[in-house]
């Protein structure tokens, strides 16, 4: 402890020392200007500036021409359209924005660069400017607020009522997904993580004669133009079922159920056809066969050629292997949703096959 006291104190010293060096120097008569700026530097700083912005709306218009194929073709969902409107808006505003303000703050930059005969004009307040500035914001916030919470409001109205919707249980653990499907009485069996068992992965109660007709699948098949309610459930920790082509996301909630409907508008076969995916694909592909050529040459195995499908993906990172937690996504007409369901078996007949064993 004294070995510490006194390194302290020789610290403190040394701090002292150094302060009082610099008071000696602001003290004394002569002083060096070498660092004030001058005009020439003032000059120089202000066409800077100018150089400057105009270098950022060049990197901005750059930005957009040249990765616009990073963005998402049109939504395949329903209530995608005006999730996609809202977006559209509140980018056009920020870029409008982002665009004079920057503009403004490097003009004004260099117009009213330091000049030696210039004195600066100081105001206390202006009442009409800040009203100014203040109420505009608050106009264009509300507005986008509401128009949010009004389109927000139609996303979540998911009523089990309305028209004839598909139920489908989403169940997330480390690290995959599995979809339940409601039978013929489109009502799902009650289920409980305690009631995890053998196959009863999902832990169905089968007790609840609901759950008899209930089917579990490993990959996701949605009827094209129906409106599905999907009812999240986690096994685990905290998940998040994300499907960007929907405009669809929704934390999955250990200990309780998270909902989330929409309606799927094109298929996986229309959007693999469409003009922006095919360039998107030709171009993957492109970049895949030059990166076999590497592996090839190595000794490893070339990559497959990319075929484009839906996936839903877990969009927290919950765990190690978070990166790879996904589930093909298939959307269809209903004659082939109708026929695939078919092929899957129940609950029941799973478990009336495991007590014959």
């Amino acid at each position: 402890m004294t070995v510490f006291l006194t390194i302290v104190v020789i610290a403190l010293f040394g701090i002292t020392l150094w302060q009082m060096s610099k008071i000696l120097k602001l003290s004394q008569a002569k002083t060096d200007n070498s660092q004030v700026a001058n005009d020439k530097d003032n000059n120089l700083q202000g066409k800077l500036m100018l150089a400057f912005v105009i270098f950022i709306y060049l990197l901005t218009i750059y930005c957009f021409v040249q990765y616009d194929s990073y963005f998402l073709p049109e939504s395949a969902s329903e209530h995608g359209v005006d999730y996609d409107r809202l977006m559209f808006i509140s980018m056009v505003l920020i870029m409008i924005v982002q665009i004079l303000t920057q503009g403004l703050l490097h003009f004004f930059s260099y117009k009213y660069r330091g000049k030696k005969e210039n004195k600066a004009l100081f105001f206390a307040d202006n009442d009409k400017l800040e009203f100014i500035w203040t109420i505009i914001p608050v106009i264009v916030l509300a507005g986008l607020i509401i128009y949010g919470l009004f389109t927000w409001t139609d996303i979540m109205n998911i009523d089990e009522e309305d028209g004839d919707p598909l139920i489908v249980e989403l169940y997330a653990y480390q690290f995959d997904w599995r979809a339940r499907y409601s039978g013929e009485d489109n009502e799902l069996g009650k289920a409980n993580v305690r009631f995890i068992e053998g196959i009863n992965t999902l832990g169905l109660d089968v007790s609840d004669t609901y759950g008899k007709d209930d089917k579990i699948t490993n990959e996701l098949h949605l009827p094209v133009n129906r409106k599905v309610i999907f009812k999240m459930r986690s096994q685990d920790v905290l998940h998040s079922a994300y499907m960007p082509f929907f405009r669809a996301q929704m934390n999955v909630v250990p200990g309780m159920i998270t909902e989330f409907a929409y309606t799927p508008t094109v298929t996986s076969e229309e959007m693999r056809n469409s003009e922006f995916m095919v360039e998107k694909v030709a171009t993957i592909n492109k970049i895949r066969k030059e990166k076999s050529k590497k592996l090839v040459a190595a000794g490893d195995e070339a990559l497959e050629e990319y075929t484009f499908e839906y996936y839903l993906l877990c969009n927290k990172i919950c765990g190690v292997s978070h990166y790879n937690m996904q589930m093909k996504i298939i959307v269809e007409s209903e004659e082939d949703y109708k026929a695939w369901l078919k092929t899957q078996p129940t609950f029941g007949e799973q478990l009336s096959a495991q007590a014959s064993n």
